[in-house]
């Protein structure tokens, strides 16, 4: 215990010596936000599986008006909590969209959505701590990249509405899964540069960050959701 207290106070240390107060406060204040939008998201996929609120096509729908209304309703130090309402009906809307699937799995096997939300969990806060602790802009590189890897994947998507090639839909899974990664480390030195130059949307970095966690929770359901599949298929064979 003592050894983790002395590592921990050193990683705290290192992180107030490298970052300004104003650029912790506002990485709290991300934090803090991120936290309550995937609280409500779980809300959401709650209500959703027990059928007590099922918004169907209107959450899809709602997501998407959500995030264009938060990508053109930009921050004006008026409207912080109008935008933080959009956020998280942000939230629980995608919590909504999310909740077929979740049931899915759920039948399935259910531990596989709590091995998913802990490797999220644990992705998550591995990369965002060795994006702070790296250097300056050490990361921002991959911006450009990564949405390349992006726009390739959507078009091979669309291709493969006609090709229906299983290598494809696999490749894309684990592909974005790695892309979600990199994004991670894009995103928190990216947000760390913009508060620095003026940028305090705490709304829409919070925001940025959330597309990443969602992201890759999704995909790892699937992935492992489908690696259960094959193993019990694969037991059936050998009966």
């Amino acid at each position: 215990m003592d050894a983790f207290q002395q590592q921990f106070t050193r990683f705290t240390n290192g992180l107030n010596q490298k970052y300004e107060p104003y650029v912790q406060q506002h990485l709290a204040k991300v934090y803090m936000m991120l936290g309550g939008t995937s609280a409500v998201t779980a809300i959401g996929s709650i209500l959703q599986m027990k059928r007590y609120v099922d918004l169907g096509i209107l959450a899809a729908l709602g997501t998407l008006f959500l995030v264009l209304g938060l990508h053109f309703y930009r921050d004006n130090g008026k409207n912080y909590y109008t935008r933080v309402a959009m956020l998280y009906g942000f939230g629980f809307c995608s919590g909504q969209t999310l909740g077929p699937l979740l049931s899915y799995v759920v039948s399935v096997d259910p531990s596989i959505i709590v091995t998913a939300l802990v490797g999220t969990f644990i992705t998550f806060a591995s990369l965002s701590i060795a994006a702070l602790l790296a250097g300056r802009g050490q990361y921002l590189f991959l911006g450009g990249i990564l949405i390349s890897v992006i726009n390739t994947m959507t078009l091979l998507s669309i291709l493969n509405i006609f090709f229906k090639s299983m290598f494809v839909q696999m490749a894309q899974l684990y592909v974005g899964v790695i892309v979600m990664a990199g994004f991670i480390l894009f995103d928190t030195q990216n947000i760390v540069e913009k508060v620095r130059y003026g940028n305090r949307d705490v709304v829409q970095h919070a925001l940025d960050l959330f597309f990443d966690v969602l992201s890759m929770f999704r995909r790892l359901l699937i992935i492992l959701t489908q690696k259960e599949e094959r193993r019990r298929e694969n037991e059936r064979k050998r009966r």
